[in-house]
């Protein structure tokens, strides 16, 4: 772990680390945003899982808050067809379900505890799980979760912080990884939320959201 903390620090220090904290501004920013740039931002996470943020940003972009709100759902999946979405039915019909919980500015904040209301995110919101709940959180600035995709996941392997991977990721494998991963922000003095940017950086040469 001590290596990974060097390279991270590394990081903090270069215009890496100036591009992040222009990302966390952003997460912030949004964080004070109405429900509509909420629901846009949770529909983005619904469209990353088992595909990437860069095309996630992409139909983000082309759809536009209004359009996750009202398209049909043919029109929706259509839409997804035509930017390249490799499960167009199944993420426009989790979008379309998502709409019962529009207004999800007013549920979340309702909450006091940021783990209780990833684990409601889980519960009531169709193609979330605990990764994608813990990504939407983050970026309407919430910072105290971990986002374990599968390059926060090899960035651990590598540096042995775990000894493999689990092939399917539970809940008790989620919350353990994402405790080790606690430990490694803790010596940072960084937000575990913040130092995701940082380890997919490391994998992927961007920061994103």
């Amino acid at each position: 772990m001590k290596e990974l903390a060097k390279e991270v620090r590394s990081l903090i220090n270069s215009e890496v680390g100036n591009t992040v904290r222009t990302r966390v501004q952003e997460f912030t920013q949004l964080h004070q945003k109405g429900n509509d740039f909420w629901f846009s931002e949770l529909c983005f996470c619904i469209l990353t899982a088992n595909s990437s943020a860069i095309l996630g940003v992409k139909i983000q972009r082309q759809i536009s808050p209004d359009g996750f709100k009202t398209l049909s759902l043919e029109q929706l999946t259509n839409r997804l067809v035509e930017l390249g979405h490799r499960f167009p039915n199944r993420r426009a019909e989790f979008i379309v379900n998502a709409r019962i919980v529009s207004e999800i500015k007013d549920i979340i904040t309702r909450f006091t505890d940021t783990r209780n209301a990833r684990n409601w995110l889980v519960k009531n919101v169709k193609g979330l799980g605990l990764k994608e709940a813990s990504h939407f959180l983050r970026n309407v600035g919430y910072f105290d979760l971990a986002i374990l995709d599968r390059h926060i996941q090899r960035v651990m392997l590598e540096y042995g912080m775990v000894t493999m991977l689990p092939k399917n990721m539970t809940k008790r494998s989620y919350l353990a990884m994402e405790e080790k991963l606690g430990t490694l922000a803790e010596e940072l003095d960084l937000p575990i939320g913040v130092l995701d940017l940082y380890l997919w950086y490391m994998k992927t040469g961007k920061v994103l959201k």
